[in-house]
């Protein structure tokens, strides 16, 4: 099934890194995984497990694997690599059923968002190091197998977050299918990941979903959503997300994006006392520091 065209190839070897890779939720991450795999040649079989119906018609209609089944069963025993692409909460309570069913050289990895629960939970499921905790910084707003796409991935970073108790082969091992796959390896600390993407990934989709919600709670919110031009989509363009899976997300790292709200909730308070006051200079220092920060975040390479 690999794509002799793809421009992405394994750079180890020009076989497979992996025999079998089970993909755990074949929605937008999990689909994107396999389908870049594939056409890389980095896998020689892609097996999905998902539990809803149309998606894993879907995810065979697409490619995105040989076979699907709807639950995690004694198939697992020939896998040499299992990716958990389901929400946060869901991939630390499936931890112990995969390490129930995969065989003692699998190795175990996931997509998360959310590190420090998830490490611990790997740990405690895979005392033997097999776990690897992994967060690739890639995404749509669209969900489900209709969205996975082999490009996701290209000039991404893939953040590995491993504990004393992760063994180091085991990461070389994942890097190696997430380099193939076109992303750049970092390595971080799983308790600054967390802080760090409560900062710059939760935040702003807690806070678009907080305005969309303001304005709907407004007096003639929906006549006023009728105006919305480039400013309010631009803003809440995320909002499109999936609830659920942030939800998740939101009560895993609980402490990390209240610690951070607090800090957004300051911000907003300057800048509602620089306009109730009329206090023009300091408003503008606020909006200049902010811009010239966007803009460099804009224009980084």
């Amino acid at each position: 099934m690999a794509n002799p065209k793809s421009e992405i190839r394994n750079s180890k070897s020009d076989g497979p890194l992996f025999r079998e890779m089970v993909v755990v939720g074949v929605g937008l991450i999990g689909g994107s995984l396999a389908l870049a795999a594939r056409k890389a040649g980095l896998v020689e079989t892609v097996v999905g497990v998902e539990a809803d119906p149309a998606h894993r018609e879907m995810a065979l209609a697409a490619g995105v694997a040989d076979r699907v089944t709807e639950r995690l069963s004694g198939d697992l025993a020939r896998a040499d690599l299992v990716v958990l692409a389901v929400p946060v909460t869901g991939i630390a309570a499936l931890l112990p059923e995969v390490a129930r069913f995969a065989s003692e050289t699998c190795l175990v990895t996931d997509v998360g968002s959310v590190k420090g629960p998830i490490l611990a939970a790997g740990d405690a499921a895979f005392p033997d190091g097999r776990f690897v905790a992994g967060h690739p910084i890639a995404g749509r707003e669209r969900s489900g197998p209709a969205a996975a796409r082999p490009d996701l991935f290209e000039q991404a970073n893939w953040i590995v977050t491993p504990s004393t108790r992760t063994r180091a082969d085991a990461v070389d091992r994942v890097a190696a299918l997430w380099r193939g796959v076109g992303t750049q390896v970092v390595t971080m600390e799983a308790g600054w990941h967390d802080e760090v993407f409560a900062t710059v990934s939760h935040l702003p989709h807690l806070v678009a979903y907080a305005l969309m919600d303001a304005v709907l709670g407004m007096a003639r919110g929906e006549e006023r959503l009728k105006f919305s031009a480039g400013g309010l989509r631009d803003f809440t363009r995320v909002a499109a997300s999936h609830p659920i899976m942030w939800r998740d997300i939101f009560l895993m790292n609980r402490e990390q994006i209240l610690r951070v709200l607090a800090a957004y909730r300051e911000a907003l308070a300057g800048l509602e006392a620089a306009i109730r006051d009329g206090d023009g200079e300091a408003l503008t220092a606020r909006l200049s520091r902010a811009r010239t920060a966007q803009e460099e975040i804009t224009h980084r390479p």
